[in-house]
């Protein structure tokens, strides 16, 4: 569905990454960002492959949904559990791609306009959930010449297929589904059953008051 749906603190993930790779190479988030609690992901993954799907128009709506300099935001409280993902995956050859993290609550409902069934599209409701609250991910992994891992199906894909432990897939495919699932599980991230790239993260499913922060 598109989910509008022990952790260390924030600054030991922040400061693991500026002692790994250096200094950021990406402005600060924007002041309501900051009060909302979001962080950009590369502050968390600073090799993080961004492939925001909805700042194109290659999504299932057709149209482009983002500005095209839009940022992966997440809520800080994901971050240091990516960070431990990203680790996890990096000793596979393998690289977080992220396709969506923070969606704006006006963007949810364009979906839903646009694909009106509850079972692949969250309904827009009074609160935010997930991906309206900063705290769920869309990702995929990238091999060591950074490209995308065949998982069965790609981003967005309205079948079976697209479950987590689906059926019908190559048994490649399912190795790889694995991986990442052990990896943002070991984060603290679990899968959403009926999608394979989605993640939530503590606290996805808990109703909050719907943010107006924009993702650039």
């Amino acid at each position: 569905m598109i989910r509008s749906l022990a952790v260390v603190p924030l600054l030991v993930a922040i400061g693991w990454a500026s002692a790994a790779w250096g200094a950021p190479d990406f402005p600060p988030v924007c002041p309501a960002a900051r009060a909302a609690g979001f962080v950009d992901v590369r502050s968390a993954v600073p090799d993080a492959i961004l492939d925001l799907r909805y700042a194109t128009a290659n999504n299932f709506t057709g149209v482009q949904l983002y500005p095209t300099d839009a940022r992966c935001l997440v809520h800080e409280s994901l971050a240091p559990g990516l960070a431990a993902a990203a680790d996890a995956l990096r000793g596979r050859g393998r690289t977080l791609v992220f396709w969506d993290c923070y969606r704006p609550h006006d963007v949810q409902v364009r979906m839903f306009q646009a694909v009106p069934n509850p079972a692949w599209v969250a309904r827009p409701g009074p609160l935010a959930r997930s991906h309206e609250t900063g705290r769920s991910v869309d990702v995929t992994t990238a091999d060591a010449r950074g490209r995308l891992v065949e998982m069965g199906t790609g981003f967005d894909d309205f079948s079976p297929r697209a479950a987590a432990f689906a059926d019908g897939i190559s048994a490649a495919a399912a190795a790889e589904r694995a991986t990442l699932r052990d990896a943002m599980s070991a984060g603290g991230l679990a899968v959403y059953a009926g999608e394979w790239w989605h993640f939530d993260g503590p606290g996805a499913g808990v109703g909050r008051p719907i943010l107006d922060v924009p993702v650039t």
